[in-house]
């Protein structure tokens, strides 16, 4: 497992990313090609910054991203990269929204890498991770434009199911994905939520 580690970090850190996290979403990424070029994009929990400047790659020099964290982070965009603003912020804070909307109107994507501080016990940290994500969809139905796409983590535990399905009452197409760049012993999963769908009124 640590073998696994060190080449994720390595690959990282030879890319000029800070954290080996960014190639989760790159492989969802790979695979789902949900993020489009023009696209704008939040990022919510997005210290160290991999994913914001992953994301801002992708959507192009057409697109613009926001990366949203209670720390304070920094990065330029990569060359005909989108360009990112940098929210210092608590995602709890409804004024966040403002925020957002003061930047753009709408977004095509949101995104959180978002988790809670783990304390070895599972219950807990599922329910905190639970209150995270739920917390990442209310703002998404609040930013994003109709057909926009959620990609979120999430602890694995006992409300994983009903979960998935309010994102199925609200979204097109949802799926659950385990990396493999996340290491095998973590619950850690991600839910992909595809074209938001705001007048649904049932499960797809």
């Amino acid at each position: 497992m640590r073998v696994l580690h060190d080449h994720y970090f390595k690959k990282a850190k030879q890319q000029n990313y800070p954290a080996r996290s960014v190639f989760k979403l790159a492989e969802i990424q790979a695979k789902h090609r949900f993020i489009k070029a023009g696209d704008k994009v939040v990022d919510l929990g997005c210290h160290p910054g991999s994913w914001t400047l992953f994301a801002s790659e992708t959507a192009g020099a057409n697109g613009m991203v926001v990366g949203v964290d209670l720390k304070q982070t920094e990065h330029l965009p990569r060359p005909g990269g989108a360009p990112i603003h940098w929210l210092c912020h608590d995602i709890m804070d409804d004024t966040l929204v403002d925020e957002l909307h003061t930047i753009s109107p709408r977004f095509k994507v949101l995104l959180s890498d978002l988790a809670p501080k783990t304390t070895g016990n599972r219950w807990a940290d599922h329910q905190q991770s639970m209150r995270l994500v739920r917390r990442t969809v209310a703002l998404a139905e609040r930013v994003l434009v109709p057909s926009g796409h959620y990609l979120g983590k999430l602890f694995q535990g006992e409300e994983t199911e009903s979960f998935i399905k309010e994102l199925r009452g609200i979204f097109a197409q949802v799926k659950v994905i385990k990396p493999d760049s996340s290491r095998k012993q973590s619950r850690e999963v991600y839910a992909l939520a595809l074209r938001y769908s705001p007048n649904s009124t049932g499960n797809r």
